[in-house]
């Protein structure tokens, strides 16, 4: 099967992933066949992503190897596990590199309360990109795993699914809007960061597999009122 190199400017991108959990393994299985450059990484060490590198042709390497050169970064471990991230995680990283994070707030299921967002207000993601120390755009955190390898189609197919996608840097959102397009589906600017709250966990977008008409909706209708059941 050829390999189509294209990415924002019709080339192959370097790409790195931290976390290789259903998201991030499949993401790198698609970023791989449409031929960018990707570098995998999660908490237990490279030697335990042999099967994925022999299966993408990915470098498996230390999460803080994963964003050496990279142009785009995707951040997909559980919040949680966001201020155990090394510190100068992005040191090595291309100029204007844009970082994707995908993250959620589980803290009755898995993260256990968090005082930035429930005391403090903040977002999932701009509490997590205060972790980070640097811009984040939230994206795929309410996508299906396995809709990133089943449901991709060429743009202006009628059932192509929408992603939401939250950022307060523009170039850094077009670049991941450029990519999701690429990977096969339709992007909605879903505002800032401040306004992720719109795609967190029970939102009506959460979840959603529509079009750029329905997630517009959804996203007009979330409440920016926390649910009991992801409260801690």
């Amino acid at each position: 099967m050829a390999v189509r190199r294209t990415g924002s400017e019709g080339r192959s991108m370097k790409i790195g992933i931290i976390g290789a959990g259903n998201i991030g393994g499949n993401l790198t299985r698609r970023l791989t066949a449409l031929g960018h450059d990707v570098s995998v990484a999660n908490s237990r060490g490279p030697e335990t992503l042999t099967a994925l590198a022999a299966e993408t042709g990915a470098k498996p390497v230390t999460v803080t190897e994963a964003a050496r050169g990279a142009e785009i970064v995707v951040v997909t471990v559980p919040l949680k596990a966001v201020p155990d991230l090394p510190s100068g995680l992005f040191d090595d990283a291309a100029e204007g590199f844009a970082v994707i994070d995908t993250g959620n707030y589980y803290p009755q299921q898995r993260d256990g309360r968090i005082a930035g967002i429930e005391d403090d207000g903040l977002t999932e993601s701009r509490w997590t990109e205060q972790h980070l120390g640097h811009p984040v755009v939230k994206a795929f955190n309410g996508t299906y795993a396995q809709d990133i390898l089943d449901k991709p189609l060429p743009a202006g197919d009628p059932e192509r699914i929408a992603l939401p996608v939250a950022g307060d840097d523009e170039v850094a959102k077009k670049a991941v809007r450029n990519l999701i397009d690429e990977l096969g589906f339709d992007t909605v600017d879903a505002g800032g960061i401040d306004d992720s709250w719109r795609q967190q966990p029970d939102t009506p977008v959460y979840g959603l597999r529509g079009g750029v008409a329905a997630v517009i909706e959804a996203l007009a209708q979330a409440s920016p009122e926390r649910p009991a059941s992801f409260r801690g």
